[in-house]
């Protein structure tokens, strides 16, 4: 996913408390919540962007778990 520059360095502070599969799912998460009205749900993320987050729904949502990282 493309993210303007000034988003990358904020961003980037995650990377290493995430595995690059995560990181990902984490950084279309993050645009999503920016981009989203109403909820910030994990169903109303996804549906924002749509084909730009590929993979199982559950994929994302473990992202956002309770569970420790």
């Amino acid at each position: 996913m493309l993210l303007p520059a000034e988003a990358q360095p904020l961003l980037a502070a995650f990377l290493p408390h995430f595995t690059t599969p995560t990181y990902t799912r984490f950084v279309t998460l993050a645009a999503a919540a920016i981009l989203t009205t109403g909820r910030r749900t994990v169903a109303n993320l996804l549906r924002t962007v749509g084909d730009l987050a590929p993979g199982y729904d559950a994929s994302y949502r473990r992202v956002l778990s309770s569970a420790e990282w």
